[in-house]
Parts: structure tokens; sequence; C-alpha cells
């Protein structure tokens, strides 16, 4: 079951990069993820909670912006990877399995990105713009990051 959470915020990194920390981040400082006394026990700080946070609002908003480039380039594809694989070993932690949380958090990254890209440009579709599509997308990032790092507890 935790690799497959560990694949699964790499699938919400793949959506939007900073949200799966920022869920990660505040799961550990709520206590959901019992990451204290691992190597990942610094994403339990607020200050840890609160620059994941200000990153992932940032993303949101910046997300919308015309001259954000597609998700699928090089820089934005490779930073989606780090962090599935980073949020993906986090998970992992929690049960000694920081090394496989990883590399299932980097595959969900990749089926993030490719998969978001494609259900986001066929929902752009059906809505006739962007926006609605890109507003879904989000929800399903905070709300899927919320309920995969209440899973963990």
């Amino acid at each position: 079951m935790l690799y497959i959470l560990a694949l699964l915020i790499g699938v919400v990194a793949g959506l939007r990069a900073m949200t799966a920390p920022g869920a990660v981040a505040w799961g550990a400082y709520l206590g959901w993820l019992p990451v204290a006394v691992t190597w990942a026990g610094f994403m339990g700080h607020w200050i840890t909670v609160g620059i994941f946070t200000i990153l992932a609002v940032a993303e949101l908003v910046t997300d919308q912006l015309p001259s954000t480039p597609s998700r699928k380039v090089p820089q934005q594809f490779g930073a989606r990877i780090v962090m599935g694989a980073f949020t993906g070993a986090v998970i992992g932690a929690t049960g000694g399995a920081t090394i496989g949380g990883l590399i299932a958090g980097a595959i969900g990254a990749v089926i993030g990105t490719l998969g978001g890209a494609e259900l986001r440009k066929r929902l752009a579709i059906a809505f006739g713009k962007d926006l609605p599509a890109a507003l879904v997308e989000d929800a399903v990032a905070i709300i899927g990051g919320l309920l995969i790092v209440v899973a963990v507890a």
C-alpha cells in the first residue's frame, strides 16, 4: 500500500510539482505522516511547511499565465520527476522504504505529467477554454495530495 501511495503522490507532482511537497509537508506537520524520527523529519517543521505552501500557491497562480511553458519541456518535466521522487521517498520513509518510495514517486510523476497534460487538453476542448480545465486539475492535485497523506496515517 505504501508504494501505491508513493506512486500517487508522484502523480500529484506530475499535475502540480509544488502541490505534492506542500501536501506532504502539511501531512508531516499535522502528524499524519510519521517522519519525525526519519531523514525526512524536517518536512514537519513550520518553516518547511511555509516554504512549500508559498511555492505551491505561486505555482497555482503562474500555471494560469499564458507565458507558462508546457509541463513537458525538459525543465518542467524534470522538476516534476524530482518532486515526485522526493515526495515518494518521504512517503516511503514512513515505513522504512525510502528507495522504493523514491522510485514509485518518480514513475508516478511521469504518469501524472503526461496523463495530466492529455486530460487537461481534453477538458479544455470540452469546456471551450483552458481556465476551467486548469482549475479542475488544481482541485484534483490539492484534494488528491491531502487524501494521500491522510491515507498514510
